[in-house]
């Protein structure tokens, strides 16, 4: 029971409810579909922390800095998500679920020894999370079919040897409007010029006035 309301209460603030009709005129307000069960892990697969304690971790007190180990740690993290998440791009088009995305993300990373951060972390019952249109971030893949002209924002985190990789990117299914390719292009944009400030002794202020 606690966890449904949970999900309740995050479907509720990521979706807009002003709108009871219609998103933007011509396209239905999304709606969230069915959530399938959460998929099974094997067991020698390393888990996060904070699987199994419905609480997510605290932010940090303070930085890390990593040995040559962990450094060479992340970077394989990283890149196995970076490659799960140009699979799942692979796999966007009219009529798939985000639950069938889900599905071979999942399969995907756990065939690579990793763990799929999503699942587990505050409650989260999926393995990747999947965002359409008005959804901001951290959408619930369920039964809700891709349409023609949808932009989809697929976040992929894996944990491997201890490590986190993180990564997302927004795809087109199908042909999109002017509006939502401008809106992909600049937050596209975006994301390059913050990475280019980013180096040691920089403030995380600093990111976000590039950005803004």
């Amino acid at each position: 029971m606690q966890l449904s309301r949970s999900l309740s209460g995050l479907t509720d603030l990521l979706f807009n409810r002003r709108n009871e009709d219609v998103a933007d005129g011509k396209r239905k307000r999304l709606r969230p579909g069915k959530i399938s069960p959460c998929r099974p892990v094997p067991n020698h697969i390393l888990r996060p922390p904070y699987v199994g304690s419905r609480q997510p971790p605290g932010i940090a007190s303070g930085p890390e800095v990593h040995d040559e180990k962990g450094i060479e740690c992340m970077r394989a993290s990283g890149k196995l998500a970076a490659q799960v998440l140009e699979f799942a791009g692979t796999l966007v088009k009219p009529g798939i679920s985000t639950d069938e995305i889900d599905q071979a993300v999942h399969q995907m990373i756990i065939d690579n020894g990793a763990y799929p951060s999503p699942l587990g972390y505050g409650g989260f019952p999926k393995s990747v999370c999947t965002s359409l249109n008005e959804c901001i971030c951290h959408g619930i893949p369920d039964s809700r079919e891709l349409e023609d002209g949808d932009i989809i924002n697929i976040d992929v985190t894996v944990y491997l040897n201890g490590y986190h990789g993180d990564t997302s990117a927004t795809f087109f299914c199908g042909e999109v409007d002017e509006e939502a390719k401008t809106l992909v292009q600049v937050t596209k944009e975006c994301l390059y010029k913050a990475i280019s400030v980013c180096a040691p002794g920089v403030e995380f202020k600093k990111i976000g006035r590039t950005i803004k």
